[in-house]
C-alpha cells in the first residue's frame, strides 16, 4: 500500500510548517544542497542514498561539483504521500 497522496495545497502547506528549504515543483519535493566540493557532494549523495535504500524509496537524485538536487515523489503512487515527507525530514536533518 502507498498511502494517500496529498493535493498540492497540503503539499505547500506542509513545506512550509515542516521542511524549510523544499519546494514543490513538477509533482515532486525538491530541494538543492550548496556543497562546496565534489568530495562533500559525494558524501551527501551516499548518505542520502543510504536514507532513501532503508526507506525503500528512490529519490532522483543530480550531483554536480558543488551542488546537489533532490526530487522526491511516490511514483506508485502518483503524488506526494506521508513517505515522501518522511524522507525529505531524514534528509534535511542531515544537513542541518
Amino acid at each position: 500500500m502507498t498511502g494517500k497522496t496529498y493535493d498540492e495545497a497540503a503539499v505547500e502547506e506542509r513545506i512550509r510548517t515542516e521542511l524549510p528549504g523544499w519546494s514543490f515543483a513538477e509533482g515532486h519535493l525538491t530541494r538543492s544542497f550548496k556543497t562546496g566540493n565534489w568530495v562533500n557532494t559525494q558524501m551527501l549523495f551516499n548518505a542520502i542514498g543510504y536514507l532513501a535504500e532503508k526507506a525503500d524509496h528512490h529519490p532522483d537524485i543530480v550531483a554536480s561539483y558543488g551542488s546537489l538536487t533532490v526530487k522526491i515523489m511516490t511514483h506508485s503512487a502518483g503524488g506526494i504521500t506521508d513517505k515522501d515527507f518522511d524522507l525529505a525530514s531524514k534528509i534535511s536533518s542531515l544537513t542541518e
